[in-house]
C-alpha cells in the first residue's frame, strides 16, 4: 500500500496489495506459518488434556484458529492468483517466439526489398543481410531452419535455371525482377515459417505458423480458427 500511495479507501486495493504480499513473502510466511500451527496446536492438546496443570485454554484456542485463519489466507490469496500469473507467464513465452518472428520478418522484407525475391534458405539471410547488433543471429539461433520455405504462384527464371526445370510450368512474372538478381535464380513471392513452441522442438502440436504475413498457433489451425485453410501439406516443413 505504501508503494502505490493511492486508493487506501478502496476495497479491491487492498485485496490487490494483499495478493501482491502473499505472493512475495510465500516462500517465507507458509513455512513460518506451519511451524506455528505445529507449536499451536501441541500446546493447545497439552492445556486441553492438563487443564488443572495448564489455564488459558480459551487463549490457546483462540490464538490457534488466528494462526489457521492467517495461514488459510496466506495459501488462498497465492491460490487466487496462480492463474493469472501462469497465463502471464504463457503471453510471455508467446511474446517471446514473436520477437523472434518480427526480427525475421524485418530480415526478409529487407531483402525482398533489395533482391526482389525472399531468401533461399537461412544461410543466404545471413550472409546478404547485415546484423550489426546481432539480433539476426540471435533470431535464427532459436529457429529452425528446416521450418522455413520459399515458394510462389509464380517464378521468374532464368534461361540458364529453366533448362533444368523439366515438365515445370512456370509462368511470367507480373513484374521485372531487379538488377539484384542472379542469372538462372528463381524469386519466391511467398514464404512459410513453421516456429517451435515451449518444447523447442519443430513438428510438434504446440509449433507457430507464419504464413502470408500472419503467425498463428498449429492448434488454433486444427481446431478451426485463423488459418484453417491452410493445407496439411504446406504445414509441413
Amino acid at each position: 500500500m505504501v508503494q502505490r500511495g493511492t486508493g487506501w479507501s478502496e476495497f479491491w486495493v487492498w485485496v490487490g496489495a494483499a495478493e501482491t504480499a502473499a505472493w512475495r513473502l510465500k516462500w517465507v510466511a507458509l513455512p513460518v506459518m506451519f511451524v506455528v500451527l505445529w507449536f499451536g496446536g501441541k500446546i493447545y492438546r497439552s492445556i486441553r488434556l492438563q487443564p488443572k496443570r495448564f489455564c488459558g485454554l480459551k487463549y490457546a484456542r483462540t490464538g490457534l484458529l488466528a494462526s489457521a485463519t492467517v495461514a488459510f489466507l496466506i495459501a488462498f490469496l497465492i491460490g487466487v492468483t496462480v492463474p493469472a500469473r501462469l497465463e502471464q507467464r504463457q503471453l510471455a513465452k508467446e511474446a517471446a517466439i514473436r520477437a523472434h518472428w518480427y526480427t525475421f520478418e524485418a530480415a526478409v522484407t529487407e531483402y525482398r526489398q533489395r533482391y526482389h525475391t525472399y531468401p533461399n534458405d537461412f544461410k543466404d539471410l545471413r550472409d546478404r543481410i547485415p546484423d550489426t547488433y546481432g539480433t539476426l543471429a540471435d533470431a535464427l539461433n532459436n529457429l529452425d531452419p528446416l521450418g522455413y520455405r520459399a515458394y510462389g504462384d509464380f517464378a521468374v527464371v532464368g534461361v540458364e535455371r529453366s533448362r533444368g526445370l523439366r515438365g515445370a510450368a512456370v509462368r511470367p512474372a507480373s513484374f521485372t525482377a531487379g538488377d539484384d538478381i542472379q542469372p538462372g535464380g528463381l524469386t519466391y513471392t511467398k514464404y512459410e515459417l513453421r516456429l517451435p513452441g515451449e518444447d523447442k522442438i519443430t513438428g510438434t502440436d504446440d509449433d507457430w505458423v507464419v504464413r502470408d504475413g500472419m503467425i498463428m498457433k498449429l492448434s488454433e489451425i486444427a481446431k478451426g480458427g485463423v488459418g484453417s485453410s491452410v493445407s496439411a501439406g504446406v504445414l509441413q516443413p
